[in-house]
């Protein structure tokens, strides 16, 4: 544990640090070398949803919403120097939770030999399976915008990165904590009760101000690809409880608690000739709680099916969670022990057209979910997507209970600029 004179020594450091950064920014409208890239998107999204929902609260079958996400590129010193800043917005029709904005990204990065250092908000990626990314803990996963949690929000962080011919090591101080956004009343794709924005505690007394830490090695061996990771601080997974005080709604909420953590994780990825194994292991513990969890499995790769242009990847993984079944005020995940089986075709044409399809399975529960995921290019700067998303569940102890009736598809249409 940082005693409370080392975390203010620290966290003065940070502030050291970035008015530097700031300084060295303010240079860059005397540097004679700067390029200057402007990139993005702009997206309308429609999603229409089967059946009405199970809660007369939320919305009915339409949900449009319209967001943007440009992002800003300078980069001087040869490209030893660069600040990115990738702010987002999204406005939705119905939910106002989902109508929000967020600062992706926001960095200066210094690049040398065997060293980077990268300084602001930025998103930070770690894992190799592909329906759950248990190692990844870095940024604070962006709810409202899916419920399969692979958008993420902005992190402030002081990232050091180390080069070494046995890896790269790299040091992170993350000084802010971000709240995970959730569906509100009318928002669907939510569980049976409303969160509360508003009703939040946490185990340290700092609350959002606490300085979490993380460590990584990564480095690749012949055909695998091997990482391993410490992560200290705020959880960013909250345990949900019922709020014991009144609220102006008219519908049960749920009191929002974070809690410190200590996370172990190991992620190896081998890619052996056409088989690409997967697997991602974690310890964490709390002062609630200590569970293992892990996530296992393959992708084969079919190379030009029956003499076409077209590859075909069939998948299988297992998620496994040692706290097993979850009730209501545990923190706990709905994959303690489900089966995914999926394919993905990459057609390799002009539009980079792709398809994902997978169906999972609840091995304790009579529970499963299809996706197909779909884009296709138009012209050079259009994507179109679509998704369609069904979910079946009988029982009601079953967490995926609440989503049952939540079977959509949703087709968007974004311009790259």
């Amino acid at each position: 544990m940082l005693t409370r004179s080392f975390n203010t020594k620290l966290k003065q450091s940070i502030t050291a640090m970035a008015v530097s950064a700031s300084l060295l920014l303010g240079n860059l409208a005397q540097a004679s070398d700067v390029e200057f890239e402007a990139s993005g998107n702009i997206a309308v999204e429609q999603r229409y949803f089967f059946e009405e929902a199970l809660d007369p609260q939320q919305l009915g079958h339409s949900q449009t919403s319209i967001s943007i996400e440009p992002e800003l590129y300078w980069q001087w010193n040869d490209g030893n120097d660069s600040v990115i800043f990738t702010p987002f917005y999204r406005v939705d029709s119905h939910d106002e939770q989902r109508t929000h904005g967020d600062i992706r990204e926001l960095a200066y990065v210094h690049a040398s030999d065997d060293w980077e250092l990268r300084v602001g908000i930025r998103k930070e990626f770690w894992g190799v399976t592909e329906f759950q990314h248990l190692t990844d803990v870095i940024n604070q996963t962006d709810g409202v915008e899916d419920f399969d949690g692979e958008d993420k929000l902005g992190q402030q962080m002081i990232n050091l990165s180390l080069v070494n011919d046995w890896g790269i090591v790299d040091v992170f101080l993350l000084p802010g904590f971000r709240e995970r956004t959730y569906a509100g009343e009318e928002g669907r794709l939510r569980g049976s009760f409303v969160v509360d924005e508003d009703n939040v505690n946490y185990e340290s007394s700092a609350g959002q101000q606490h300085l979490d830490i993380a460590l990584r090695w990564a480095h690749s061996v012949g055909d695998f690809d091997l990482g391993a990771s410490w992560f200290h601080g705020t959880n960013r997974e909250a345990y949900l409880s019922p709020s014991l005080e009144p609220t102006s709604s008219q519908v049960l909420e749920l009191q929002q608690y974070y809690a410190q953590m200590d996370q172990l994780g190991v992620n190896v990825q081998a890619t052996l000739g056409d088989w690409l194994w997967k697997f991602e292991g974690i310890h964490r513990s709390t002062s609630l709680e200590d569970f293992w969890a892990s996530q296992a499995g393959f992708e084969y790769s079919f190379v030009g099916v029956f003499e076409s242009n077209i590859d075909l990847g069939l998948l299988m993984e297992h998620s496994w969670d040692s706290r097993g079944e979850v009730e209501l005020g545990a923190q706990g995940s709905l994959l303690q022990n489900d089966l995914f089986i999926g394919a993905r075709l990459a057609f390799n044409d002009m539009q980079s057209s792709e398809l994902l399809m997978g169906f999972g399975s609840d091995l304790d529960h009579n529970a499963f979910s299809f996706i197909i995921e779909a884009n296709r290019r138009f012209g050079d700067n259009f994507i179109a997507s679509i998704d369609v998303r069904l979910i079946q569940s009988n029982e009601e102890n079953d967490l995926l209970y609440s989503l049952s009736n939540d079977d959509h598809a949703q087709l968007s249409l974004a311009w790259y600029f």
